[in-house]
């Protein structure tokens, strides 16, 4: 599982020309699930993206969550996150996780964070989406679960 996260200032996601999520102060997290995903793997990458301490303090340093900071998430599934680009040209995603597998996380994964008192808005899986959003910093993370799980 891979979490893209992108600290921003505001955030939108457009299917069909409609806006269908928004926030504003808080993190645009692009979702990555491949076929061996779990539950408890969304379990620790949703803690670990939760407590990220990435906002400033009043000295400037990156030391706040987004609950310090009354921040909220728009999260965005994205298979091409597992693109395979060491051969040829043309990426392979023969490493993200069939449709069903990662729909049915990526819906955990809302769940859990809705769980939270964090406003919690969300792209719509498998459609065309249309992301705008202006980075803060620009500051953006990537969690990966091999790195995250073995080190839990």
């Amino acid at each position: 599982m891979k979490f893209l996260i992108q600290n921003v200032q505001t955030a939108s996601v457009t299917v069909d020309q409609k806006i269908i999520g928004q926030i504003q102060k808080g993190f645009v997290v692009f979702i990555g699930i491949c076929d061996t995903d779990n539950a408890q793997i969304a379990d620790k990458m949703v803690q670990k993206l939760l407590n990220l301490r990435i906002f400033k303090d009043d000295a400037g340093k990156t030391n706040l969550s987004l609950s310090d900071v009354s921040g909220e998430l728009l999260l965005i599934s994205q298979f091409t996150l597992y693109a395979d680009c060491s051969h040829g040209n043309r990426p392979s995603f023969i490493k993200a996780g069939n449709p069903q597998t990662a729909e049915r996380l990526y819906e955990y994964i809302i769940d859990k964070c809705k769980e939270t008192s964090l406003t919690v808005q969300t792209g719509s899986f498998g459609a065309d989406m249309k992301v705008s959003l202006i980075n803060d910093g620009p500051f953006t993370i990537m969690l990966d679960s091999a790195e995250i799980v073995k080190n839990s």
